[in-house]
């Protein structure tokens, strides 16, 4: 049989190549059955397949990617903090669609229940901005405590709540007035948020407090404080930051950062059930939609541990990009 021709070869080639990168930069067909990470060392998405549990590929965006959700369209919104803006992906494609300023230094953001708003904690310059998510234009920005760091807003869309890591208060903002109202002090080091099903509670994670502190949204006062505690570890490497409710609101996940574990809570009793053992820096935490499994990202191990929910304990440890810091599951 005849050997091709180098032509024929080079031609080849090229289509093997090419085929390589669509599979790497473009893993549509996980876009209805993947998990997204985020890291800040590299400037891709990895993308995880849900099904099997193995990575299938990487998306490009831009540097130090941190906070990622979904917006209402159902695209990947990153944060990311070097670029000063946020990239926004199709998953379907795995392409990005537009870049979206969100001024200095921003690290974490939520968005209006339209998503017409973008909510974001700009860490230097010490403001929360509103940013225009159709133009990109900054509506608005509030001077909070140094080193804003956790966006939450509520459900109807009034009230923004924004951490200030210095200052150990919770920032309570009226988005109609861009106003802060009142301010709540909370733990050491407040990170991340979650508001109760119900819209009653606002759960707040202590990084440098091995607590959560419970804050009622009527009154805006502390109302309970949960406290982590860990066989075999100091209270200063139990550094809670990712939080996640179930959808009936009876329980929450708490990654524990550098105690390496995941406290599981009650939710109406405040008691710690279950702590599982994952990879080192539990940062944040993201269920799946059937709340079955879920997904532990590991700062400082640069892994995603999935962990088994019902039986609380961890099933797989699947390797991401460097320094990985959030993820997104869409199915």
């Amino acid at each position: 049989m005849p050997r091709p021709s180098l032509p024929i070869l080079r031609t080849r080639l090229r289509a093997a190549a090419g085929a390589l990168a669509l599979a790497v930069a473009s893993p549509s067909v996980l876009a209805q059955g993947a998990a997204y990470v985020s890291s800040e060392k590299d400037s891709a998405l990895t993308v995880i397949d849900l099904a099997t549990l193995a990575v299938k590929g990487t998306i490009p965006t831009c540097k130090r990617a941190r906070h990622l959700q979904l917006t209402p369209e159902r695209q990947l919104m990153v944060a990311c903090t070097d670029s000063n803006e946020a990239d926004l992906i199709d998953p379907a494609s795995g392409k990005s669609v537009r870049r979206i300023p969100l001024g200095d230094e921003p690290e974490a953001f939520d968005l209006s229940p339209d998503g017409k708003v973008i909510y974001v904690s700009n860490e230097d310059a010490g403001e929360a901005s509103f940013i225009d998510a159709a133009s990109g234009k900054k509506l608005r920005s509030v001077k909070v405590g140094a080193e804003p760091e956790g966006v939450k807003v509520s459900a109807d869309g009034k009230t923004l709540y924004v951490t200030s890591e210095v200052a150990s208060l919770v920032h309570v903002i009226d988005t109609a007035s861009g106003k802060v109202s009142k301010n709540i002090r909370v733990g050491k080091r407040p990170r991340r948020m979650a508001i109760t099903p119900d819209g009653k509670e606002l759960w707040v994670t202590n990084e440098l407090g091995a607590s959560v502190s419970i804050v009622s949204t009527a009154t805006h006062e502390v109302i309970d404080t949960v406290k982590f505690e860990l066989k075999g570890a100091r209270a200063e490497d139990i550094t809670p930051v990712g939080i996640q409710m179930t959808k009936d609101g009876r329980r929450a996940f708490v990654g524990l950062g550098r105690a390496n574990h995941v406290a599981f809570v009650d939710v109406a009793s405040r008691k710690v059930g279950s702590l599982v053992l994952v990879g080192k820096r539990a940062w944040n935490v993201t269920l799946d939609k059937a709340e079955a499994r879920l997904y532990v990202v590991n700062g400082l191990s640069d892994d995603v541990t999935v962990v088994d929910v019902a039986g609380a304990k961890a099933i797989k440890s699947v390797p991401v990009g460097r320094v990985p810091y959030g993820l997104v599951i869409v199915e």
